[in-house]
């Protein structure tokens, strides 16, 4: 009989950000009111779930998003280096093409190569950083349901890795939206079924329309 397992990928809630910086690794970027709410909801949404490990990137807000659900079933949160947010040289920079960093002609040079990318962290590595702290978690809670709290390009490599597809794709088009789910289960330890989920999509529905109000006003 084979043995069931979760693995939960829980990307942070909203960040306090109010100069749009891609913050990355930085630290002192923690958790909106928004972001707050949204990872008590994501503790709601697993609440019910059969969690014996709450594991976190070592930034702040992927720590602040899993106190909540950690909380909400008795466990501490533990620390994973390998699930933290890639590298990027443009780290602590606006990177909009017509207002940010990448209008300057010294910026050019990082951006030769899409692929790998040139601009930080490869793929390949990040892929092999991610599968490893999955695959950790995994054994940890054999038989029960773990939640890595991590970020989303690291999130969405993983689960490119997992379904065997390219690495390479359009930012705009990750599956990852804040506070969402992407949930691996595996039967011992080969992988049957991947699901995404968004217990925070009315959140961010609500918070857009009440930006798009106050832009109108």
């Amino acid at each position: 009989m084979s043995t069931r397992t979760v693995v939960h990928l829980l990307r942070h809630g909203e960040v306090f950000n109010p100069t749009g910086v891609l913050y990355g690794r930085l630290p002192g970027f923690r958790l909106s009111g928004l972001g707050e709410q949204m990872a008590v909801r994501a503790a709601e949404a697993l609440a019910d779930r059969d969690v014996t490990a709450v594991v976190s990137s070592p930034l702040e807000r992927a720590q602040q998003t899993a106190t909540p659900v950690a909380a909400a079933h008795g466990l501490p949160v533990t620390i994973d280096d390998r699930i933290v947010e890639a590298t990027n040289v443009f780290e602590g920079s606006r990177v909009g093409v017509g207002d940010g960093v990448l209008k300057s002609p010294k910026a050019w040079r990082h951006l030769w190569n899409p692929l790998a990318p040139s601009w930080g962290e490869h793929y390949v590595d990040l892929a092999a950083r991610m599968r490893s702290g999955v695959t950790a978690a995994r054994s940890a809670a054999r038989g029960h349901e773990a939640v890595l709290v991590s970020h989303q390009l690291p999130i969405w490599i993983a689960r490119l890795d997992a379904e065997q597809r390219r690495f390479v794709h359009d930012p705009r088009k990750r599956q990852c939206g804040l506070a969402s789910l992407t949930s691996l289960t595996f039967d011992d330890d080969t992988l049957v079924a991947i699901t995404y989920t968004e217990p925070s999509a009315d959140l961010v529905r609500a918070a857009g329309a009440s930006a798009q109000k106050a832009k109108g006003a």
